[in-house]
């Protein structure tokens, strides 16, 4: 087992606290802002500057013609907005990648752009890296998935096979629809050299689908997603999805892999391999629910690295589906992450600071249509609720606005996206009061060990 215990058996009713919290929204200037997903934060390390996109709307169906600003708020400034540039590279859930680029003492942002470039490895797709103190601008000849912490390499993938396999993590292309080969050898993961620009796949769909295969990917297309680096740039996790129907999430199949950045040394963590009832009827995806594939008791999801040597998922172990922690090892040590409090789907990370916290967040409430975000105690237990936001139930797969929660680097702000203002906004909330309770740093990083 891990090096500590994080399994709790304790009641919903008695470990949920209601813990309000200072919500404010970012600026207020015209337009809508977001930032997309929840493995990385909005802030540059000194906290003053705030990452994000600004668009003209706050939902619509993206053609490749749509345009969102590239930029940031200045929050020591009157959090005016300043735009850096704009792209055509995007989507609602993830945006344009836009991140702040590490390993070096300039503020430096990368993000997606299309490019005129027919003949790139992604055709009309690539990267580009702002300096926002000098102005200056270099563009990369690959769209970046994930940027190693170092700043030495980015991962990369071609969005639009994922428009085809997983269109809400997808890039539309105005070109016609392709029939995309279900495991290609010359296709997959790619590694970027951020100094050079040069780029080479490191991990093909035919070598995940052939790393210890089973029947179901026989005949399914295959794609990756949730690409992330961990502190030490030296391992990555993924997570290997699969299907028959990519129309229907309901079919998808997933798995938990690890590997070294060149793509050796590749592990399985986790698989979800299940039957499929639905692909031998006439099942009709189109009644599938918004949230139905999210809370499915099969699902792996949102994995991150906790630290060097564990990642936290939401996933199936042992017949039953829970926030999980797995060590990256040989041994396959899993452990169950607030067991009895912590019963559905969310976009969860530890604190930078003090890994006692995980910060997480619901889907809505199929009545209420309200999403929980809170800070989960490791030591303790406890839920803390700090906002309840209500999301409109209109919005499709596609153009919804999860909350995303993302922490500041010194723990005690958390930044989320959210449309319960009817309009698409970043709102800091404090969490402060929650997380000085009893704070302390736990060995190597991690939560210390708790009676179970």
């Amino acid at each position: 087992m891990p090096p500590f215990n994080l399994v709790r058996k304790v009641m919903v009713d008695s470990h949920v606290i209601a813990a309000p919290a200072s919500i404010r929204r970012v600026g207020s200037d015209a337009g809508h802002h977001f930032f997309g997903y929840y493995n990385k934060t909005p802030w540059d390390a000194s906290g003053r500057y705030l990452l994000a996109n600004r668009a003209a709307w706050m939902t619509a169906d993206i053609t490749p013609a749509m345009a969102v600003d590239v930029g940031y708020f200045d929050l020591a400034a009157g959090e005016r907005y300043h735009a850096c540039d704009r792209t055509t590279a995007w989507n609602w859930q993830m945006g344009c990648q836009l991140q702040w680029l590490g390993g070096a003492e300039r503020r430096r942002m990368i993000y997606n752009v299309r490019t005129g470039d027919d003949r790139s490895v992604y055709p009309r797709l690539g990267a580009a890296i702002h300096d926002i103190d000098t102005g200056e601008r270099r563009h990369l000849p690959v769209p970046v998935y994930v940027v190693a912490p170092d700043g030495r390499f980015a991962l990369c993938v071609d969005y639009r096979r994922l428009q085809v396999t997983h269109p809400t993590i997808g890039y539309r292309d105005d070109a016609p629809a392709r029939a995309l080969p279900n495991a290609p050898a010359d296709d997959g993961i790619r590694h970027l050299d951020l100094a050079t620009g040069e780029s080479v796949l490191v991990t093909s769909y035919r070598a995940l689908r052939d790393f210890h295969p089973v029947a179901s990917m026989e005949r399914a297309i295959h794609w990756v997603s949730h690409v992330e680096v961990n502190p030490a740039s030296s391992r990555v996790v993924l997570l290997h999805r699969w299907t028959e129907r990519v129309e229907d999430e309901t079919c998808f199949l997933h798995r938990l892999i690890t590997m070294n950045p060149d793509g050796t040394e590749m592990r399985l963590l986790e698989d979800s391999d299940h039957p499929l009832p639905q692909l031998g009827g006439q099942f009709d995806a189109a009644a599938v629910g918004t949230f139905d594939y999210e809370k499915s008791e099969y699902q792996i999801s949102h994995p991150l690295w906790c630290d060097d040597g564990h990642v936290i998922a939401w996933s199936p172990h042992g017949g039953s589906i829970h926030y999980h922690l797995y060590t990256d090892d040989d041994r396959g040590d899993v452990a169950v992450v607030g067991d009895g409090v912590l019963a559905e789907n969310g976009h969860m990370s530890f604190s930078p600071v003090d890994m006692r916290w995980l910060l997480s967040d619901t889907y809505p409430d199929a009545t209420t249509h309200e999403r929980i975000l809170f800070v989960f105690d490791t030591d303790t237990g406890r839920r803390h609720d700090v906002g309840s936001f209500y999301a409109d139930p209109g919005l499709g797969k596609e153009n919804r606005c999860d909350l995303h929660p993302r922490w500041r680097a010194d723990g005690t702000r958390v930044c989320i996206d959210s449309v319960h203002e009817n309009a698409r906004q970043m709102y800091i909330i404090d969490v402060s009061q929650v997380t000085a309770a009893g704070a302390r740093q736990g060995p190597a990083g991690l939560p210390r060990p708790v009676a179970a």
